[in-house]
């Protein structure tokens, strides 16, 4: 199973160039061809112009074709591993309400979040109006944080504190 999973996870897209012109009579053998990319229907209708206006359509080749393989040294997790350091962490916490309940709180918040963002996007101005506001809010945190060297330095500070707090080592 962990072979299975690991090979489902390194899919890789190897990309293949073939030539746009026809092999010549003497070559033998046909190159190994694979799903080609679909062509894009042409933007212009021939019926919306009158038939004296002559449109010419570019001539589109297939260069680029696309295949996937698997191979088994790139970065495999070990799900056993994963699951048994998982299970070693769980065993290892004292109070697991305390967590089950934290978690449920963090999804409920996210969903919640999820309709007021959709229902504020849904309205024909806001979202224009938040993203100016975010935009606003970021060049001000730029210009106050990541300006100048000694903001930077308060800034690094700053979250050195909050993590001491947080860590509860203050």
């Amino acid at each position: 199973m962990a072979a299975a999973a690991a090979a489902s996870t390194s899919m890789a897209a190897t990309a293949v160039f073939a030539s746009p012109f026809p092999l010549s009579s003497t070559t033998k053998a046909a190159p190994a061809r694979c799903s080609a990319l679909p062509y894009l229907p042409s933007r212009l209708s021939a019926i919306a112009f009158p038939s004296s206006l002559k449109i010419a359509e570019p001539k589109r080749s297939s260069l680029l074709q696309v295949k996937a393989s698997s191979s088994e040294e790139s970065g495999a997790v070990d799900t056993s591993e994963l699951l048994t350091d998982l299970k070693e962490k769980w065993d290892a916490l004292d109070n697991k309400s305390t967590v089950i309940v934290y978690g449920g709180g963090a999804i409920v918040a996210v969903w919640l979040s999820s309709i007021v963002v959709s229902a504020i996007n849904s309205v024909p101005l806001l979202p224009k109006i938040m993203e100016l506001v975010g935009l606003g809010y970021s060049g001000w945190f730029v210009y106050r944080y990541l300006l100048f060297k000694s903001s930077r330095k308060e800034l690094a500070e700053d979250i050195e504190q909050l993590k001491k707090k947080i860590a509860g080592t203050e």
